[in-house]
């Protein structure tokens, strides 16, 4: 299996210098990217061509900002049969996923067909990409914490967003997220906390998750913070129906 560095068994891996941008964009600004109507315009076999269009192979997991795929290729060997896409806003970064999903593949024949990268906005587009409960399990690793309070609107997790994730994930999804900005941990912890249509995940649960390790040790920024002696804030909350008391 590849450790995917920039040379794998003759396939170059593209470099990060080359597809550097900004940190963050403005996700309330408007993009020039195709965006489809609904999620049955979109044709998964340009994303997954060794999965054939089925209602089986639909889309499970979404890494939402998704940075330079670091978890998607981390996830990918877990769980082979998984369809799995990183949304990103940012040109060059999902150019730079591109090429490095396509130089894993080269690389390790039979490997790595379960993941792909799109440009798109999941502040809004989420529902075009997603139809009613189809995913399994929704990242949000180190976004965006947006300090200034008139900016707090431009966070990925917010109480009007959740009802769009709760849409899209089926009862028993799980939600993941995790930042090193304790405010932002909190923020986000306590928009879960009180939608009717999510839950914590239990501790001992959590232990027994192979995803929450790679949480903060496949993503470029949780190495980075793990290099810097950074703690960090996880909220790892499942989809429920409506609660009783609601």
């Amino acid at each position: 299996m590849s450790t995917d560095g920039n040379k794998t068994a003759g396939h170059r891996h593209p470099r990060k210098r080359f597809y550097r941008a900004r940190a963050h964009s403005n996700p309330l600004s408007d993009s020039h990217f195709p965006v489809p109507n609904s999620p049955s315009d979109i044709d998964h076999s340009l994303h997954f061509p060794t999965f054939p269009n089925s209602d089986e192979n639909k889309i499970r997991f979404a890494d939402v900002g998704c940075g330079f795929g670091g978890l998607l290729v981390g996830l990918s060997p877990l769980f082979p049969t998984k369809l799995m896409i990183g949304m990103e806003l940012r040109d060059k970064v999902t150019e730079y996923v591109k090429e490095r999903i396509s130089a894993l593949r080269s690389a390790n024949p039979g490997e790595y067909g379960n993941i792909s990268v799109v440009r798109t906005n999941s502040m809004k587009y989420v529902p075009n990409h997603f139809g009613k409960g189809q995913l399994e399990k929704m990242f949000f690793l180190f976004p965006d914490p947006h300090f200034k309070e008139k900016n707090h609107r431009r966070r990925v997790i917010s109480d009007h967003l959740l009802d769009e994730y709760a849409y899209v994930l089926g009862v028993g999804g799980v939600l993941y997220t995790v930042t090193d900005v304790e405010e932002l941990g909190e923020w986000m912890r306590d928009c879960l906390e009180r939608h009717p249509l999510f839950e914590a995940v239990a501790e001992e649960e959590l232990k027994r998750d192979p995803v929450v390790g790679l949480l903060t040790s496949a993503t470029e920024e949780g190495q980075k913070v793990a290099r810097n002696g950074g703690q960090t804030f996880k909220a790892i909350y499942r989809r429920i129906v409506m609660r009783e008391d609601e």
